[in-house]
């Protein structure tokens, strides 16, 4: 939520910039965006208008630039070299970022081979200081390293812009978390209901243990009472009772 939290600023600077130019105009805003250290989302940024008129046009490298910030990663990058403007450092640290976090969308134990391989890393050093100071320090994902195992365990990470059609599987991925906490609490009610009606019956069992033991301990007394005061005969054949004894 952190995250989230500071880009809110640094999106409306830039959805205002970019809705005050047009044309080849943008490109720059495009990259001063896309380059920036708190910026990681730019649905908001592709939504303006004048972004959408570049569709088609001799400017559209920009707009598809932007849309690979929003969408995709160090790997569509390489691919599709030829239709991106050159990317500067900042940005090609910027997408690097990026691809951890879609990685991060479907496994939670990150292997550092596939971790290299996504983000041309060549060695585990050079990726561990990436993890730590690029992505765990700017708040992007929280994790554990494990170099004997060599995988980076995600117990966090920020989300990304929803890709095109990526809404509907949302939603549906949504629903059944919703539908499986449903039955999760309705299964912990029945247990908190089994756990009372326990807990009732072993409270009328305690009662009755307890008024067992005083009924027991009256007829004690009471037999006790009455051994004490049986008459018993004297040395001289008289008749004298326990109690008189006892006085």
């Amino acid at each position: 939520m952190e995250i989230e939290e500071k880009q809110a600023e640094v999106i409306d600077h830039f959805v205002k910039q970019v809705s005050a130019q047009k044309g080849s105009a943008l490109g720059s805003v495009f990259v001063e965006a896309t380059s920036h250290p708190s910026l990681f989302a730019f649905s908001e940024i592709l939504a303006v208008p004048t972004v959408a008129e570049l569709e088609g046009t001799d400017n559209s490298v920009h707009l598809e630039m932007l849309r690979l910030f929003a969408h995709g990663t160090w790997s569509d990058y390489k691919r599709n070299s030829g239709k991106f403007p050159q990317l500067v450092p900042d940005q090609v640290l910027k997408l690097k970022q990026l691809t951890v976090l879609t990685l991060a969308e479907t496994k939670k134990v990150l292997s550092y081979d596939q971790l290299m391989l996504e983000l041309d890393v060549t060695n585990v050093r050079e990726l561990e200081d990436f993890l730590i100071n690029d992505c765990m320090y700017a708040g992007l994902v929280r994790g554990k390293l494990d170099q004997l195992q060599r995988y980076f365990e995600v117990q966090f990470a920020a989300g990304r812009d929803l890709r095109p059609g990526q809404l509907g599987s949302m939603i549906q991925t949504l629903s059944n978390w919703l539908a499986t906490s449903d039955n999760l609490l309705v299964t912990i009610q029945d247990k908190i209901k089994w756990a009372d009606t326990m807990s009732e019956l072993d409270k009328k069992h305690r009662k009755e243990l307890e008024d067992r033991v005083m009924e027991v301990k009256k007829a004690v007394s009471v037999k006790k009472l009455q051994t004490a005061s049986r008459p018993i005969l004297t040395s001289k054949g008289s008749m004298k009772s326990t109690l008189n004894l006892v006085e």
